[in-house]
């Protein structure tokens, strides 16, 4: 087991350094201006477009993926911003598990604007992995002017809709994690008491924090309740404590996905 969390660490490490030409046509992001919320907030969207047979990866890739960066340096009255992922694709490839998005994908972003009677300038840079035969990473420039007014895009609000349901819309009951210490680390245990959602259910465990490295969860059921156990390591070595509180398991089944935040000591 030790082996092949290293394994998979060196990988991504590896990975890193090297960058891809958005220019070679593999990758487009777009920025959606969107419009001003009820609650004084921006809906904008970040639209990627891909190369046929290339995709992209969710927020938590998995061993197979390249987890997305984003930095918003030179925006203008915005402080703060939160990614409404869609529900994404689980891939297979080699026998190494990967979640993300193929063809297209339109990632809705809602940001602060300090000054609601101000345009707000959503500057940055996304670094995002692309993948077909081969994983690179490539780094991407966004600019752009966000109305005051602005109009509700359909893209962005089909993105909404694509969202997982939480915990409380999927009937979801008690949910706890049994955590037990490893040589190098913990192992988790959760146990999610939920409706089977039909066909295989892939589960994905974060551990709420980005230096913790979460392997790909065993899982299997025992009637309501669904089981995934994971073993998770600092990415920096060394012990660590771990917020039950603040964990999120996904669980995606047959293009559906429950979002479950936080869970009980088990």
């Amino acid at each position: 087991m030790k082996s092949r969390i290293l394994s998979s660490l060196v990988a991504l490490c590896v990975a890193a350094p090297v960058w891809a030409d958005p220019a070679n046509g593999v990758v487009e992001l777009e920025i959606l201006p969107g419009w001003r919320t009820d609650s004084g907030t921006h809906m904008a969207g970040l639209q990627v477009r891909l190369a046929p047979g290339w995709k992209t990866y969710w927020r938590s890739p998995g061993d197979g993926g390249i987890p997305p960066r984003f930095g918003w340096q030179g925006s203008q009255n915005l402080d703060g911003a939160a990614l409404h992922w869609p529900v994404p694709e689980v891939f297979e490839d080699n026998g190494m598990r990967s979640i993300g998005y193929s063809t297209s994908v339109v990632i809705p972003v809602e940001l602060r604007v300090p000054d609601a009677g101000a345009p707000a300038q959503m500057r940055g840079q996304v670094q995002i992995g692309v993948c077909e035969e081969i994983c690179v990473p490539v780094l991407l420039d966004f600019d752009a002017l966000l109305p005051i007014g602005g109009t509700r895009d359909p893209a962005i609000v089909a993105a909404l809709l694509d969202r997982p349901r939480t915990a409380q819309e999927a009937g979801v009951g008690d949910v706890t994690c049994l955590l037990e210490p490893m040589e190098d680390g913990l192992r988790v245990t959760a146990q999610i008491d939920m409706a089977a959602m039909g066909g295989y259910e892939d589960v994905v465990i974060e551990a709420g924090d980005q230096r913790v490295w979460v392997s790909q969860p065993q899982t299997w059921r025992d009637g309501n309740d669904l089981f995934a156990r994971a073993d998770m390591i600092h990415v920096n070595g060394g012990g660590f404590a771990l917020n039950r509180s603040e964990m999120r398991i996904t669980v995606l089944a047959n293009g559906q996905s429950v979002d479950i935040r936080g869970c009980d000591a088990g």
